[in-house]
C-alpha cells in the first residue's frame, strides 16, 4: 500500500504531555512548542526526511487536528495513525475514511475509540 502524502487525524482530547510522549516515541519528535493561538508545532523524523507536525486545538467540533506534513511517517494511512493514536492517547480519534479525491463526501469519517471499536460516521452531523 502506498503511503499518503500527509496524515491528518482529529483528537477528542489534546493532552500535550501524552502527545509529546507518543510523538517522541513514534517519530522522534521534540516537545510541541506554541506556534500561535491554539497552535503547536514540532518536527520529527531525520535530517534527511523531516516530519513537520502541527497541532491545532479545537479545529472542528472541539476536536484537535494533528497533521503530519510528510509521507515519511510510521503510518501509511490516516486510519493506521488514528488506530495507534486512539490506543496510545486513550481518546476518541477521527480521520477521513480514505484518501480524499474530488467528488468524495467530505463529511464521511472513521471514528476510532480507545477500545479498538471503529465505525464510519457523518461528521459534523454524527449527532455526537
Amino acid at each position: 500500500m502506498e503511503s499518503y502524502p500527509d496524515i491528518e487525524i482529529y483528537l477528542a482530547r489534546g493532552d500535550i504531555a501524552r502527545l509529546n510522549a507518543w510523538l517522541a516515541e513514534a517519530i522522534g519528535a521534540e516537545a510541541l512548542a506554541p506556534a500561535g493561538k491554539r497552535q503547536w508545532r514540532t518536527r520529527g523524523g531525520t535530517d534527511e526526511t523531516p516530519v513537520p507536525v502541527l497541532l491545532m486545538e479545537k479545529a472542528a467540533d472541539g476536536f484537535a487536528s494533528l497533521w503530519f506534513d510528510s509521507s515519511h511517517t510510521p503510518w501509511a494511512t490516516d486510519a493506521e495513525c488514528a488506530r495507534e493514536a486512539a490506543r496510545r492517547l486513550e481518546c476518541e480519534v477521527r480521520c477521513s475514511l480514505g484518501g480524499w479525491q474530488p467528488g468524495d463526501d467530505p463529511d464521511r469519517f472513521l471514528q476510532v475509540l480507545p477500545d479498538g471499536t471503529e465505525r464510519p460516521i457523518d461528521w459534523p452531523d454524527s449527532g455526537q
